[in-house]
């Protein structure tokens, strides 16, 4: 078996994963579930499962650990989960999709910044054609009516710097812990984060909501928060925060075969007309910039 191969097929899934809960979840948001009761049930029904999975490990945190493991599971999952619910709840899923690509382009600015890594000439053109590719699907999305949102749109892109920084610090534990050791403790942190904001309207939940919610609601907490942070953390322990975030940008590409799909299906959705021409020339910009971004040798 190649090397890393089982870290590669686990990025490979979880960008899967991810490309059809964009959809997924917009079948609870915002009818059924508000996003921030959404977010508590996702975090707390994988911060069971995570310790259930930990029983079996048994390895001890240092205490002066725990601040560390605290702020990653704020940037990594409360955070990071609050802004992307909120996002998508009223923006179209495949410009979520588009604009979490940015996420490679964003880890290598705050490596800069946070870790002192040299940029390129090559990172300074696809950081800024990658920003710009963001800035500018941003501003679409506030016209036509698509089912985009220029505030939904902001809320995605904040979403993706929380994310970017939460792989950013998170390589260091794993070089030191178990990736299920790191995970489970960083849940229960952000559970007690987003259990103010989702607290309040968790009455909204019911058994009796039709099958297809039921099924969405457990999907997102099975696949999209266990299964998905289980592979990324697994990853990212063998590979560079790089590698694991350049895998991102498969996530358009199955949010937009998953929009045409739909849309052939159900003719009253609108996500094919959220894909145009413009938006396209927008995620190109993204591409060659995460491209740029990713190289470590100049072109020239």
């Amino acid at each position: 078996m190649p090397k890393n191969l089982l870290a590669h097929l686990a990025l490979l899934a979880v960008n899967l994963i991810y490309g059809s809960s964009h959809f997924i979840a917009k079948e609870v948001m915002p009818d059924y579930l508000k996003p921030n009761t959404f977010i508590l049930l996702r975090v707390f029904g994988a911060t069971i499962m995570f310790w259930i999975l930990r029983y079996f490990i048994r390895e001890k945190v240092d205490r002066k650990d725990l601040w560390r493991i605290a702020l990653v599971g704020f940037f990594g999952v409360a955070l990071n989960q609050l802004l992307f619910f909120q996002g998508l709840s009223i923006t179209s899923p495949i410009d979520s999709a588009i604009i979490m690509v940015t996420s490679p382009v964003i880890v290598t600015l705050l490596s800069f910044f946070i870790l002192k890594t040299k940029i390129t000439s090559n990172k300074i053109a696809g950081i800024s054609l990658g920003l710009l590719g963001a800035i500018c699907l941003i501003y679409l999305s506030g016209k036509g009516n698509t089912g985009s949102s220029m505030k939904g749109n902001m809320f995605i892109m904040a979403n993706a710097t929380s994310y970017s920084l939460y792989l950013a610090l998170v390589k260091p534990l794993l070089a030191k812990y178990k990736p299920l050791t790191v995970i489970s403790y960083m849940f229960t942190f952000a559970f007690f984060v987003v259990l103010p904001f989702g607290i309040s309207d968790i009455q909204d939940f019911s058994f009796s909501f039709p099958p297809v919610v039921l099924f969405s609601i457990g999907f997102i907490v099975l696949f999209t928060t266990f299964c998905t942070y289980l592979f990324n953390i697994f990853a990212v322990k063998k590979l560079s925060p790089t590698i694991a975030s350049s895998y991102i940008y498969l996530q358009p590409v199955f949010a937009m075969a998953i929009g045409f799909g739909i849309s052939l299906v159900n003719s009253n959705s609108n996500y094919a007309a959220a894909i145009t021409w413009p938006k396209m020339v927008c995620t190109l910009l993204i591409f060659v910039g995460v491209y740029l971004t990713s190289r470590s040798k100049k072109l020239v």
